[in-house]
């Protein structure tokens, strides 16, 4: 299966399910080119940028498993090719 680059977007409404969220993103750091976190205090959320590189099947398990954490939302977008 080939390789497809994409961005994942990841909305934390409620801080206590960021160290799920850590747990994840560690269990599949191998498909992870890059990260950027910023916590927004003024409303209480954070916001993940995710950066990857790996077969659809990867990707889909990451957000996937993302996206099961309660308070978390997750959309990711790949290349096609």
């Amino acid at each position: 299966m080939e390789n497809r680059v994409g961005v994942i977007a990841i909305v934390i409404e409620k801080l206590l399910s960021a160290p799920n969220v850590n747990s994840i993103l560690h269990e599949h750091s191998s498909i992870i080119i890059g990260r950027m976190g910023l916590p927004y205090k003024e409303k209480d959320i954070s916001l993940i940028s995710i950066m990857v590189d790996g077969t659809t099947d990867e990707i889909s398990a990451l957000t996937g498993k993302l996206g099961k954490i309660p308070f978390v939302n997750v959309k990711s977008a790949i290349t096609k090719r």
